[in-house]
């Protein structure tokens, strides 16, 4: 449904949702219109249930331990506000962490006089017993939570989050992975990963309606985690659900529209029926070849090898006349250069800054290479940046 005189370089952000998918969303639409009542007293639950039931097979998980949320950073915030949180706790992270969910955890730490603790951690985090000690290295006795990315959303780095969950689990630390670039892009068995709580998108690389994100959490710590929002779903009397507390607090907070989360199965089962596996391995060949591609280009570098990413590749963009980055005193301007891209060109695709270990800015275009992206997309923005940078 994109439009078609857009070059779109950036399903990591939003996704892009099939027709098929977003006809069956508005079929729901009309449905729930048709008689809201019966709709969301009698016929609601039993397709949430089914929803459910569809998502946790995809992710490997049990349908009790799983809620639908509008997107991950409200899962973490559930997270981090039910976790009371103190001055002798801290949370452990990484600056590789998306804005919003960064924002969380600051937040946390005005409020609750916990510090959170940023681990300095460089685009190239070498192998991953390297990456696990250099993770550790910000663990202190009063450590709570360890949080991170399982794929960085400003670097497309796919981190080894399995190897930190089982060294924290020993520790009696918990963790909490953001998931939002995962499903759908890897191969994604949620239990295997460690957590004890994992968040995730569906309206990302899984291509549901946007609004569409999951929460999943071990039962052993289900306990841990209050409603955000108190409404019919909490307490003892009857509410819609009464499957379990965690059910209850999180997906019956009132009036709503649910037609979105009810697409899940239908956006598994296309996914099923274009033998996703395939499509995303032919998304990484390409991914691959942009970098390969780029690299002929004098300012252009891609960052990462082939294990550490998947269907985003990620272009550093160098200082004039400075192939090794040594000297950044003429870095690109990355909002004039994404605006240019986009208002010149009609390629859409994000240009963002990141700051090192070293404390130095450095310039990124993050590509997502999708099943509707073709040969012609990269080609465009190759030529673009080769005119543009000049």
């Amino acid at each position: 449904m994109l439009e078609s005189d857009v070059v779109f370089l950036n399903h990591g952000s939003f996704g892009a949702c099939p027709r098929p998918v977003f006809e069956e969303y508005q079929r729901i639409q009309r449905r729930l219109e048709a008689q809201p009542v019966r709709f969301l007293q009698r016929e609601l639950r039993p397709l949430m249930a089914e929803a459910r039931a569809s998502l946790a097979g995809f992710l490997d998980v049990g349908a009790a331990d799983l809620v639908f949320v509008t997107n991950p950073t409200y899962a973490v915030n559930a997270i981090a506000r039910s976790l009371g949180l103190d001055r002798d706790d801290e949370i452990v992270t990484s600056n590789h962490e998306y804005g919003a969910c960064r924002n969380v955890w600051q937040f946390a730490e005005q409020r609750s006089g916990c510090s959170v603790v940023e681990v300095p951690l460089d685009v190239t985090i070498g192998t991953d017993e390297q990456f696990v000690e250099q993770v550790f290295a910000g663990v202190t006795e009063r450590t709570r939570l360890i949080f991170l990315s399982h794929i960085t959303s400003a670097t497309a780095l796919t981190l080894p989050v399995a190897a930190v969950c089982s060294r924290a689990r020993d520790l009696g630390i918990l963790t909490l992975i953001d998931g939002a670039h995962a499903p759908g892009q890897i191969d994604l068995a949620v239990r295997s990963v460690g957590a004890d709580f994992y968040v995730g998108a569906c309206h990302k690389w899984m291509c549901a309606p946007k609004g569409t994100s999951f929460l999943w959490a071990r039962p052993e710590v289900q306990h841990l985690i209050e409603p955000f929002v108190v409404g019919w779903g909490w307490g003892d009397h009857q509410s819609i659900f009464r499957g379990s507390d965690f059910l209850d607090a999180f997906e019956w907070l009132g009036t709503h529209d649910p037609s979105a989360v009810l697409t899940v199965p239908t956006a598994i089962e296309f996914q099923r029926e274009h033998d996703w596996p395939t499509v995303r391995s032919a998304c990484h060949q390409r991914a691959v070849d942009l970098i390969e591609r780029t690299s002929a280009l004098d300012r252009v570098r891609g960052v990462h090898d082939d294990a550490r990413f998947s269907q985003m590749a990620l272009l550093e963009l160098l200082p004039m006349n400075d192939r090794t980055a040594a000297d950044r005193g003429h870095a690109v301007d990355a909002v004039s250069l994404k605006n240019r891209l986009y208002d010149e060109l009609r390629i859409e695709v994000p240009v963002t800054t990141w700051t090192s270990p070293a404390g130095d800015t450095r310039t990124f275009v993050r590509a997502s290479i999708q099943a509707y992206n073709t040969d012609a997309d990269l080609d465009a923005l190759i030529e673009a940046l080769e005119i543009l940078l000049k």
